[in-house]
Formats: C-alpha cells, sequence, structure tokens
C-alpha cells in the first residue's frame, strides 16, 4: 500500500537522523511541543467534541467516553507529562560495560534508538503526546495509528506536535500518523517490517491478539487488565476497603482498575457486607460465587467468565478461598499477568504472594492503580508490558532502547 510505505519511508529516515541529536536538541523539541499543545488547546478540544458527540450516537459506554475525553486538564496534562519526560535522564549513549579481553579487545555494551515504533491504540488521546514525547527523547520515530473513536483527536494533537518540531528546525516526521483508521489499513501496517522495528498495541484484548496474530514485526503485548486484590484472613479490613474503592471506583476505564476480588474464607462473613455495602454505594455490581452469594444474596451470579474478564465498567467478581494457595492459584489462572495485591498483616503471606504470583506488577498493601509510568517514576509511559522478553511492567525511556556491542582494537585479527 503506497500510503503506508511513504509512512514507512518518512519514518526510517527520520529515525536515522534522530540517532544524531543530542539531549539539548530533544529537550528542545519536546518543551516546544509542550507548548504547542497548550496554544493549539481550543483546537484540539473541538476535535476531541467531535468524537465524543460520535462516541455517544454510537451507545459507547460512558466510562469508555471517559477514557476519550479531553479538557483543559488533560491537555495541561499531556504537555506536564512531555515536560516531566525533558527532566529525565537520556538513556541513549550510556556505556553498560567494558571489559578488556586477553588478546587485546575492549568490548563494550551501549545503549541505542530501537529505530521505527509503531503503535496501535485505541480511545485516548493522551496516549498520541506521551507516545511521541518517549520515542523522541529515545531517538526513535514512531507511527501511530489510533482508533477511529478518537481520529479527530489525534490527528489535532499529532498537528501541534508536527508544528512545534518544524518551529525548532527538527523534523516533523518523527512522528507521523495513519488517519486511516480501517482494519484493512492496520493489518498492513502489522506487516511493514522493513520500516518498522517494533510494533506496541495498547486497547483490549481483542486488539492485542488480533496484532499478536497478524504482525511480522516484533511485538510488545501490552494492557489488558484483569486486576486482583486478595482480602487475606490477616488483611486489616480498614486498609482492604479502601485500598479496593480506589483501585475498582478511581476510574473504570483503565487497565489497572481491581476487575476481581479473592476474599478468604476465615474473615468472608465480616469483610463481605462491608465492601458490598461500600462499592454498592458508588453503583458497582458484584457478581460472586455460591458461597459469597450465601453471605450476601443480592450479588449477583457468576459465571466461569467472569473470573477472567476485564469488564472497564462498573461490575467486579467475587471469589472465596481457604487459604493463601488456592488464592494464588485462582488468580494466576484467571489473571492477564498485569497487576496483582495482596492486603494482609502476615509477612511470610505477602513474601509468598510476591513470589509465586506471575504478573507485571505485584503488590502488597496497596491499590493496583499506581501500576503507571508516572507513579514509577519513568514520566509518562508508552504501555504496560504483560509480557516477559525486553520489558515488562510500565515501559519507560530505557525499554524503548536496544543495545549494540562496541569493540576497540588495535590490529587484533583472528
Amino acid at each position: 500500500m503506497k500510503y503506508l510505505e511513504e509512512i514507512g519511508m518518512k519514518a526510517k529516515k527520520s529515525a536515522t537522523m534522530l540517532n544524531t541529536l543530542g539531549v539539548a536538541q530533544k529537550n528542545e523539541g519536546l518543551r516546544a511541543a509542550a507548548d504547542s499543545l497548550l496554544n493549539d488547546e481550543e483546537e484540539i478540544l473541538k476535535a476531541n467534541q467531535s468524537d465524543i458527540t460520535a462516541a455517544k450516537e454510537n451507545g459507547m459506554m460512558e466510562s469508555l467516553i471517559d477514557r476519550l475525553r479531553l479538557n483543559h486538564d488533560r491537555i495541561q496534562g499531556m504537555a506536564n507529562g512531555l515536560l516531566d519526560i525533558v527532566k529525565l535522564n537520556d538513556p541513549v549513549g550510556e556505556v553498560l560495560s567494558m571489559t578488556s579481553r586477553p588478546n587485546g579487545l575492549t568490548i563494550g555494551q551501549k545503549r541505542v534508538p530501537i529505530g521505527v515504533i509503531g503503535i496501535i491504540y485505541e480511545s485516548r488521546p493522551n496516549v498520541t503526546a506521551d507516545a511521541f514525547g518517549l520515542c523522541f527523547k529515545t531517538g526513535n520515530a514512531v507511527i501511530l495509528r489510533g482508533g477511529s473513536d478518537a481520529v479527530h483527536s489525534n490527528r489535532a494533537i499529532v498537528n501541534a506536535l508536527k508544528k512545534a518540531l518544524k518551529q525548532v528546525n527538527l523534523n516533523e516526521d518523527a512522528v507521523q500518523l495513519i488517519e486511516d483508521t480501517s482494519r484493512e489499513t492496520a493489518k498492513e501496517m502489522m506487516r511493514l517490517n522493513q520500516y518498522i522495528d517494533l510494533l506496541i498495541p495498547r486497547g483490549g484484548a481483542g486488539l492485542i491478539r488480533t496484532v499478536i496474530e497478524n504482525s511480522t514485526i516484533p511485538v510488545i503485548e501490552t494492557g489488558t487488565g484483569n486486576c486482583h486484590i486478595y482480602v487475606d484472613e490477616y488483611a486489616d479490613f480498614d486498609m482492604a476497603l479502601n485500598i479496593i474503592d480506589n483501585a475498582k471506583t478511581d476510574r473504570l476505564g483503565v487497565c489497572n482498575a481491581c476487575e476481581s476480588l479473592v476474599v478468604h474464607s476465615k474473615v468472608a462473613d465480616g469483610f463481605i457486607p462491608l465492601i458490598y455495602n461500600r462499592l454498592t454505594e458508588k453503583q458497582i455490581i458484584f457478581r460472586a460465587d455460591e458461597r459469597a452469594r450465601a453471605i450476601c444474596d443480592k450479588m449477583e451470579p457468576a459465571k466461569e467468565e467472569d473470573y477472567g474478564k476485564e469488564y472497564l465498567d462498573r461490575f467486579i467478581s467475587l471469589k472465596i478461598v481457604d487459604s493463601i494457595e488456592e488464592a494464588i492459584s485462582h488468580i494466576n489462572y484467571y489473571n492477564t499477568k498485569h497487576s496483582e495485591a495482596i492486603v494482609t498483616r502476615d509477612y511470610d503471606h505477602a513474601m509468598k504472594f510476591l513470589n509465586e504470583i506471575d504478573a507485571a506488577a505485584v503488590y502488597v498493601n496497596a491499590s493496583t492503580r499506581f501500576t503507571d509510568g508516572g507513579e514509577f517514576g519513568f514520566g509518562a509511559e508508552i504501555g504496560i508490558s504483560t509480557q516477559k522478553l525486553h520489558a515488562r511492567g510500565p515501559m519507560g525511556l530505557v525499554a524503548l532502547t536496544s543495545t549494540k556491542y562496541i569493540i576497540f582494537g588495535n590490529g587484533q585479527i583472528r
């Protein structure tokens, strides 16, 4: 497809230029981009309103509309995210090791940009600015393909970013948006391995599965979050109530929200009525197993699929277990390897949970909502990797670099 090949060639050429930039030039570009987002706020909000109107007409869930919606504070947050990246150390060029061999060769390893990064994502237009900032700081060109529900917002944001780069005499092709949001174009993008070095999908399980199954480009799997909180037999009830309330109700449509509860049978009679009352006050609907429904019969019965579902909505599943071993087994079977938490005052149980739960982020006595690049001190994030190779968890600057070996000799031959 000529359209995508032209974008790919521009990105490849831009990546070569980006590889020569020093940190001062990168930071100048990021500061200009932050200013441009604020200067173009009116245009961005107008474009976003078009997307919001279309989303409502199409019957999108309110929790997903919230992910799509922009306002002054969110645009300010996007600009602040770029300025936060300015403050971070540039990992490119860092020498990780340098050793001398018996033959006199000195062999080192240094961080380098990956090259061209493609990102396919849904809804959240703030991803557009975050992805640009992280890729630009690490010397990577980025090709963005957002969803049709945010096409006007994404176009306005990318226009602001390109304008900024041009103003400071940097290559505006460092960030490009694929405005054709058809599935055919998305699948064609997944096969541009001659131009794109790494592909990162951000969105629901269906999108991620489609990319993994169709891409000829290396993929980092991100995002889907069926996050559990386990209330142990040694839990502090007040702490558990506050943590679960925050993890579930702070924002419904995010991947680090709590979707599943697991409660030890020894505390079920006392705790379940408390958490039921706490969350139903905020319109949360429980889908529970029979043992939990025997304690609180107003809960809906859970189906098998409820235990493994990322709702992104006002539902939460509930399962009673008889041991920490059963809790760990249940969570590892149904989770999406994103973020899991235990609430307990028992040190041994806390350590057992940390050691045996298979997830990118495992918490003791804290909300899963902290799984975020900003909260982890990485600035913005490109995504939350739920796989195990190259990067895992919130992906900041270092995750967007590769390495190469550098070898110094003085005439050695083999």
